[in-house]
C-alpha cells in the first residue's frame, strides 16, 4: 500500500451541519450527502487512515441523523483530529458579485475618510487650542484618537477585501489574532472612556465648587490609562481564550474582519468556557459602564432642570446631550452585537450589520460633538484663521 507523504485528515474530506442548516436540506440532497461522505471515509481508510471512526460517520452507518450540536455542546470530530488552520480566510463579502463589491468601496472609502479626518480635527484642536486645554476636551480628544485607530485597524482591509478576487482574503493566525486584539482593546477603552467622560460631567454640573480640585490634569492622565489598561486586559486575555482553541471546522471566518463570535464558531471542543469569557467581557466592558453613565446623566439631568438660569440649562443639556447621545449609539450597537450567544447568531446578519457599526456609526461621533459645540467651532474658527483669539 502506497502512504501519503502528507497524511490526510477525515476533517480535510468531511462537511458537517447544524440541526438548522440540516433540517434545510430536502431528502435528495440528505440522501448524496450521505453517499459522499461514506466513500469519502472508505477512500481514506483505504489509504492508511486509522484512526477512530469518527461520530458522524458511526451515525450515518446507523441511520441516524449526523448533525452536530452547537453552544458549549462537544464536536463530533475526534480529539486526535482536533488540528488549527494554517490560515484563515476573511470572507466578506467576496461571494457577492463584482459591480456590487465595487459599488460598496466607492460608497464606504468617502464615508472612511471623513470619519478619519473629523476623528483626527477634533484630536488636534483638542491639542493645539488653548481654550480647549479642560478635562472634558482631554477626553474628547482621547476618544477622538482611540475611534481614529479603530477604524485603521477594521476599514482599510475590509475596503480592500471589496477589489480584491472572489474566495476572501487570506491572514495568518497571528495576523488575525492581532486583529481581533486590538479591535477588543480599542472598543473596550472605548467603552471605559465614555463612562469617564460622564463622570467629568457629573463633576463639573453637579458638584462645580469641588470640580477643579477633583478633575485634576493629573486624574485625567490615570483614568485615560485606566481605561486603555483595562481595555487591553479583556482583550489579551479574550483573545488568548480563544486562540488556544482547536479550529476543526476550518479558517473561513464569515464576516469583513477577524470578529470574536465569527472566529469562535469555527472552534471545536466544550465551548461552554470561552463564551462565558465573552459574556463576562461584556459585563464589564458594557454593562457596568453603561449603568454608571445613566446613574451619572440622570443626576446631571436633574440638577440641570432644578437650578440655573434658561441659558446655562441649555449650553448644559446641549453638552450632556451629545455625550448621552453618543453612547447610546456605541453601547446599543455593541450590546446588540455581542450581549447574546452563539446558538442565536446569524453570522450573515451579523455581517451586514457590521457595515453600519464600523462605517456609519464612527462617523456620528466627530458630526455630534462638534456641529452644536460653540467651543469647537470658535477652536477650528481660530485655527483656520477666521476669528480672533479669546
Amino acid at each position: 500500500m502506497v502512504s501519503l507523504q502528507e497524511p490526510v485528515s477525515f476533517q480535510d474530506v468531511a462537511v458537517d451541519f447544524t440541526q438548522e442548516e440540516w433540517q434545510r436540506l430536502d431528502p435528495a440532497e440528505k440522501t448524496t450527502y450521505r453517499d459522499v461522505m461514506l466513500e469519502n471515509y472508505s477512500h481514506l481508510v483505504s489509504v492508511g487512515y486509522d484512526h477512530t471512526k469518527p461520530n458522524v460517520i458511526v451515525k450515518l452507518e446507523q441511520g441516524e441523523e449526523p448533525w452536530i450540536a452547537e453552544g458549549p455542546n462537544m464536536s463530533h470530530w475526534p480529539e486526535a483530529n482536533w488540528t488549527s488552520p494554517q490560515e484563515f480566510v476573511i470572507l466578506g463579502f467576496s461571494g457577492w458579485p463584482q459591480w456590487l463589491r465595487v459599488l460598496l468601496f466607492a460608497l464606504l472609502l468617502p464615508l472612511y475618510l471623513a470619519t478619519l479626518a473629523g476623528n483626527l480635527l477634533i484630536l488636534g484642536l483638542a491639542v493645539l487650542d488653548p481654550a480647549l486645554h479642560t478635562p472634558m476636551y482631554f477626553f474628547l480628544g482621547a476618544l477622538s484618537a482611540v475611534e481614529a485607530a479603530y477604524t485603521l485597524v477594521l476599514i482599510p482591509r475590509m475596503l480592500a477585501g471589496f477589489l480584491l478576487p472572489p474566495g476572501g482574503q487570506a491572514v495568518a493566525p497571528s495576523t488575525c489574532a492581532a486583529q481581533m486584539g486590538l479591535f477588543v482593546a480599542l472598543g473596550g477603552s472605548e467603552c471605559l472612556l465614555l463612562a469617564a467622560m460622564a463622570l467629568d460631567r457629573y463633576l463639573a454640573i453637579c458638584r462645580p465648587l469641588y470640580y477643579p480640585q477633583l478633575m485634576t490634569m493629573g486624574l485625567c492622565w490615570c483614568l485615560l490609562a485606566s481605561c486603555c489598561a483595562g481595555g487591553s486586559v479583556l482583550a489579551l486575555g479574550l483573545t488568548t481564550a480563544i486562540f488556544q482553541l482547536p479550529f476543526c471546522r476550518g479558517g473561513l471566518v464569515n464576516h469583513v474582519f477577524c470578529d470574536v463570535p465569527a472566529v469562535l464558531v469555527l472552534a471545536c471542543g466544550n465551548r461552554g468556557l470561552q463564551e462565558c469569557v465573552l459574556l463576562v467581557a461584556c459585563l464589564l466592558l458594557l454593562v457596568l459602564p453603561l449603568a454608571l453613565i445613566l446613574l451619572s446623566y440622570t443626576r446631571v439631568l436633574v440638577v440641570i432642570l432644578g437650578v440655573g438660569g434658561a441659558a446655562g440649562r441649555r449650553k448644559a443639556f446641549h453638552t450632556v446631550a451629545s455625550h448621552l447621545t453618543v453612547a447610546v449609539l456605541h453601547y446599543g450597537c455593541a450590546t446588540a452585537m455581542y450581549a447574546r450567544p452563539l446558538s442565536s447568531r446569524s453570522l450573515e446578519e451579523d455581517k451586514l450589520v457590521s457595515l453600519i457599526y464600523i462605517n456609519v456609526t464612527p462617523l456620528l461621533y466627530p458630526a455630534i460633538y462638534t456641529l452644536r459645540n460653540r467651543d469647537v467651532q470658535g477652536a477650528l474658527q481660530r485655527l483656520l484663521g477666521h476669528g480672533t483669539p479669546g
